[in-house]
């Protein structure tokens, strides 16, 4: 019988290379509390420690996965929630927070705390909000398997930044996002729009009549074509002219083509088409842009040189 991964809290220091990356971990757990268990278990630091009676502020996010049992979870914004196992919460900074296990069941909880400007910025775009912390499918998105594997790692890091636990740290934040819609990925018009999106993708260069297909998979158009554009930012025929323009840029970039042959190779009807395709999106001509491109990777490559150390010449004795 396979013994169950020993409990544990590590703390990390904040670091000025948090910022250069852009995400940081600065803390991570797993607790266990069993059935009539105080809560929170010992150990935390000052300034983590909470009661019930009082809540608590952070300075940091943090993601908070229950995994068994079950309880509840306030905020000043969502009020009492109950929380079981399966439900992941995010708790965020400044925001006034407390939950608990349910004495009659206890929980295991694993979590981390992240900080860094790229949360800042997901925040302030409203992809994370206060207002909705709860996930409840974050089980099934694979939320659980990045959070072990953070753990794996925090139990045994070294002092010091590690770039590896940000890399674990933002797909967390995108799962337990993505665990948002989770229950709703399975259904008809999901499956739909990925094998949409797919076909589109694939069928780059040719004139597909987006009508068509959405009747060939079963979905009204104007639901298809709503939906589509909930999901990916862009209608059906803007994604395409979107993925033929982003491709153009790489073509551009990477080679002597002529305009007529990117155009041929991108489904546009001639040269003269893509170039004033290309100049409406990004407001200069393909030509143009191309030799700007240039111009950039040349100085970027005289600035790399010019920052290298040289080598003192060596005098030839005659």
């Amino acid at each position: 019988m396979t013994s169950p991964i020993p409990a544990f809290s590590r703390y990390l220091a904040l670091s000025p290379e948090l910022a250069t990356w852009g995400l940081g971990v600065t803390a991570a757990g797993l607790a266990r509390i069993p059935p009539g268990a105080s809560y929170p278990p010992p150990a935390h630091p000052i300034d983590h420690d909470f009661r019930w009676e009082r809540g608590r502020r952070l300075e940091a996010f943090q993601i908070i996965l229950i995994t068994a049992g079950q309880g509840w979870f306030e905020t000043a914004e969502t009020g009492l929630r109950e929380v079981k196992a399966g439900n992941a919460v995010m708790l965020f900074p400044k925001v006034w927070h407390r939950y608990r296990p349910d004495p009659a069941t206890g929980w295991e909880e694993k979590w981390i705390e992240i900080r860094g400007p790229i949360l800042d910025a997901l925040l302030r775009a409203g992809i994370v909000s206060p207002a909705d912390p709860l996930r409840s499918q974050a089980l099934a998105t694979g939320l659980e398997e990045v959070i072990d594997e953070l753990h794996q790692g925090m139990r045994h890091a070294r002092p010091g930044f590690d770039p590896e636990f940000s890399g674990h740290a933002l797909r967390a934040i995108a799962l337990w996002q993505r665990a948002a819609g989770y229950s709703q990925e399975r259904t008809r018009l999901m499956g739909a729009l990925v094998q949409a999106e797919r076909i589109l993708t694939d069928r780059l260069a040719e004139s597909v009549n987006v009508e068509k297909l959405a009747q060939k998979l079963g979905i009204a158009y104007s639901h298809f074509r709503r939906a589509f554009k909930k999901h990916t930012g862009f209608a059906p025929w803007q994604y395409v002219l979107h993925q033929r323009l982003s491709r153009a840029r790489r073509l551009l970039s990477n080679g002597d083509a002529t305009l007529e042959d990117i155009a041929e190779r991108l489904g546009f009807s001639s040269g003269f088409h893509l170039s004033s395709a290309f100049k409406q999106a990004y407001g200069i001509s393909p030509d143009r842009w191309r030799r700007q491109f240039a111009d950039e990777a040349g100085a970027a490559v005289s600035r790399r040189a010019g920052g290298r150390r040289r080598e003192p010449a060596t005098k030839v004795r005659r």
